[in-house]
């Protein structure tokens, strides 16, 4: 179990084309990606003549050094942040993966979730291919690598075109770098310039990082072409209809990016605050976010409500992955470790505590108890800045199972006796989507169960159970 339970971060790429520090910049901007995966990270370079490899389990800053970025020669490169979504969490599903074929060697970094990976590797397993990981990324290496067409565009097209579900990808071979979408958009990727190079990422604030000027977004179902030629675009899929993940903009996003069109994160995030004190106003002494994700719906919603806001909670950055508790067990631990409220600001208050969700419910409990019995606390108000988490997601998002989320089978009532809590709210499905841009291009499939990608062969009931 988690210290903070949370939906976890998918992952996240960056990709540079045509910069004498290639890699560096890359590693800066898988640097500032950091929050979309912490299991591992790895760099592929291209130094024209052939193709460089660096990956490890565990964050950025601690896996790449001097020592190891000297060997990821040359002016293009691509990198990827890991949290695992399909495959296991070991080095060997840390991306870039890497291929030899007919054509030459080629490099891919994927973000996203396919749906039909099973049924894919087990058609290309049971005609002789032989797969070095389980991550489902691999599964478009043998795609590329099996395909009749004789180019490698080609080849890329027709291998997207067999697989179903998220992906925002990055390839990279001895001359080009290639991105990829799939055509419901559902992960964000955009594309800036700097110094005259070209530069690819989840995110605009690994753009931001490296002083590189946002362009425009990869469209969905487009593949961009980068070379020494300049930038080429193939629409390779077709697009009836944009299906962007909404809970980029509740959760897994840095605030100060902007996504999905250029749509800014935080603006997004304090919009939901205020919405939701507008649903669910209440008599209160303060207002307090659950850090870091729930501060700017916090402060939208105390804006809202004219209560003042403080950081009721203060967080903990620099704890690791993992903990000794003592022999003596310490009440709430988990959340201790990570969370200690400010009881100076809090005794004797009537507290609103703003967060971006609920998942299984026991970091909840957690939150509201201390705040009650370490704060000092006479009233604690639960407040989420997104409606109930009813639905797992299989588009690139670690959720828990169905029978794992406390809102898919309680009513907010039962949920609120649950945690403890005086008061629990969730903003409105119809309040989120008031506050997106064109809020039909949006998937809401873990606040509706309307999933826009369709499953293969027996559909979602099979796919929980690959997720269980």
């Amino acid at each position: 179990m988690p210290l903070i339970e949370r939906p976890h971060e998918e992952c996240g790429i960056v990709g540079v084309y045509g910069h004498s520090e290639a890699s560096n910049l890359t590693y800066l901007g898988l640097y500032a990606l950091q929050h979309r995966g912490q299991e591992g990270a790895g760099i592929c370079s291209s130094d024209g003549r052939g193709l460089h490899i660096e990956k490890s389990m565990g964050l950025v800053a601690d896996i790449f050094n001097e020592r190891r970025l000297k060997r990821l020669p040359g002016h293009s490169a691509i990198g990827h942040n890991r949290y695992s979504t399909a495959g296991g969490s070991s080095l060997k599903n840390v991306q870039p993966l890497m291929a030899n074929f007919t054509l030459g060697t080629v490099a891919i970094a994927h973000n996203g979730n396919l749906v039909n990976a099973h049924q894919v590797r087990a058609e290309l397993e049971a005609n002789g291919a032989i797969f070095q990981s389980s991550a489902d990324s691999e599964v478009i290496l043998h795609l590329i690598a099996k395909s009749r067409h004789t180019g490698l565009h080609e080849r890329i097209a027709d291998a997207l075109k067999h697989v179903s579900g998220a992906f925002s990808l990055l390839f990279l071979t001895d001359s080009e770098m290639i991105a990829a979408r799939d055509s419901f958009g559902v992960r964000p990727l955009c594309i800036g310039r700097v110094d005259g190079a070209y530069v690819v990422a989840s995110e605009t604030c690994a753009l931001d990082l490296i002083g590189a000027q946002y362009v425009r977004d990869v469209e969905p179902g487009e593949m961009v072409v980068i070379s020494s030629s300049g930038l080429r675009s193939f629409p390779v899929l077709n697009s009836s209809r944009s299906a962007h993940c909404i809970f980029e903009y509740i959760y897994f996003a840095r605030p100060d990016s902007y996504i999905f069109n250029h749509t800014c994160v935080n603006t997004v995030r304090r919009s939901l605050g205020k919405q939701l004190a507008r649903e669910s106003m209440i008599d209160a002494d303060i207002v307090i976010p659950v850090p870091d994700s729930g501060v700017p719906a916090a402060i939208g919603f105390a804006e809202e409500a004219k209560i003042p806001f403080d950081f009721g909670l203060i967080r903990n950055h620099y704890i690791g992955r993992t903990f000794i508790e003592p022999k003596q067990s310490i009440r709430h631990f988990g959340v201790k470790i990570k969370l200690n409220p400010v009881r100076d600001l809090l005794k004797g208050k009537r507290v609103v505590v703003v967060d971006d969700s609920i998942v299984r419910g026991t970091t909840s409990k957690k939150i509201v108890k201390m705040i009650r019995e370490t704060g000092g606390a006479t009233e604690v108000h639960m407040r989420i800045c997104s409606p109930p988490t009813i639905g797992p997601c299989f588009y690139g998002i670690d959720t828990p199972t169905r029978q794992e989320l406390i809102a898919s089978s309680h009513v907010t009532e039962e949920i609120r006796r649950y945690i403890t809590a005086d008061s629990l709210s969730y903003l409105s499905v119809e309040g989120l989507k008031s506050l997106v841009p064109n809020p039909s291009d949006y998937c809401s499939a873990c606040f509706d169960n309307k999933y826009p990608i369709e499953f293969p062969e027996k559909g979602i009931e099979q796919m929980e159970l690959m997720l269980a």
